[in-house]
């Protein structure tokens, strides 16, 4: 049985569907799974071994230009390579208008969240299966249960990530011990001050000796991070990366930690040992996956302290490890 999975984006919500990818896995060894996303978080779909197949499409480059032919012939042209396909069904597990109206490219009946459960009720009208998914649960929660709906089997009382970094990312040169501190995000309003990075970046060699590494994305963060290396001649900056040398170098740190960002929830889903720093939103609707090594501090309004965040990713790593 061949299926399509739409989740269009964001870094967040791709992560937080892997989960209901490696149930399926685990469950349904006969679904072929092809997977629709946006160009610029294909990589994480990429990270998990059962899709077969990634479809991508470019909704946030197309709508800035939907006067222009081209735009209308590069989605003619995904509306043909969906349709030859020939799927069984589409999943649409974002519940959106604007991924519902993709999902119909595919001719192929649709599957989605019924009106009570659809994040925007109205796209339920695209779909031919409706199942009732219950708000108030966190996104991986709710994405593992409509997959168990649909494809019919229970959710595991376990949860994984099941994921598997391919080869095109992997980084030379890396130490064996080093951090990864992540310090830019989409809003300033949800950065950790300047001062609070230099403090916890000095206590953490200081305490182990190790390296850490400051990734970036844009000229404004790559600036910050230029900025902090210039105090610490243990703190590196990272080069350009794609999502899957960033996923690499998040797989092999040793600890992780970092604002309220996709990259976190990366970390979060390999499963390390982390601190999520939140400033201006609420870690119960944004926060990683908490375990015994994965912790949110902070709120809005509520700038965690740095000998706070420094104990807590002590502890994550000694438990993680089993120093404890």
């Amino acid at each position: 049985m061949k299926i399509l999975l739409v989740r269009l984006s964001s870094m967040g919500d791709l992560i937080h569907t892997l989960p209901a990818v490696e149930d399926l896995s685990k469950n349904r060894s006969d679904i072929e799974l092809h997977w629709l996303c946006e160009t610029g978080f294909s990589d994480i779909a990429r990270l998990h071994p059962f899709v077969k197949k990634i479809h991508e499409m470019g909704w946030r480059k197309w709508r800035k230009h939907l006067g222009k032919s081209e735009t209308w012939h590069e989605i003619g042209r995904l509306k043909t390579r969906l349709d030859q396909e020939r799927f069984d069904f589409v999943l649409d597990s974002q519940s959106l208008i604007k991924s519902a109206i993709f999902a119909k490219m595919a001719n192929a009946p649709v599957f989605g969240l019924d009106r009570q459960s659809a994040r925007e009720p109205l796209a339920s009208l695209c779909y031919r299966e409706k199942f009732n998914v219950p708000k108030g649960k966190n996104a991986v929660w709710r994405n593992r249960e409509l997959f168990a709906q649909v494809f019919g089997y229970q959710m595991p009382s376990e949860m994984n990530f099941g994921l598997n970094v391919p080869n095109e990312g992997y980084l030379n040169g890396l130490p064996a011990q080093y951090f990864v501190a992540l310090h830019a995000t989409s809003r300033d309003s949800k950065l950790w001050p300047l001062e609070n990075w230099l403090a916890l970046l000095q206590k953490l060699y200081e305490d182990t000796g190790n390296l850490i590494y400051l990734p970036w994305g844009n000229d404004t963060e790559r600036q910050r991070a230029e900025e902090i290396a210039a105090k610490f001649p243990f703190a590196k900056v990272c080069g350009r990366m794609n999502l899957l040398q960033a996923a690499y170098l998040l797989d092999n740190a040793c600890g992780v930690v970092g604002v309220d960002t996709g990259l976190l929830h990366l970390a979060n889903a390999f499963d390390k040992p982390l601190v999520g720093i939140y400033t201006d939103t609420d870690p119960v609707k944004t926060g990683v996956q908490p375990s015994k090594w994965a912790v949110n501090l902070g709120n809005i309004g509520q700038i965690p302290r740095v000998d706070e965040v420094f104990e807590q990713l002590k502890k994550s790593i000694a438990v993680k490890n089993g120093t404890v």
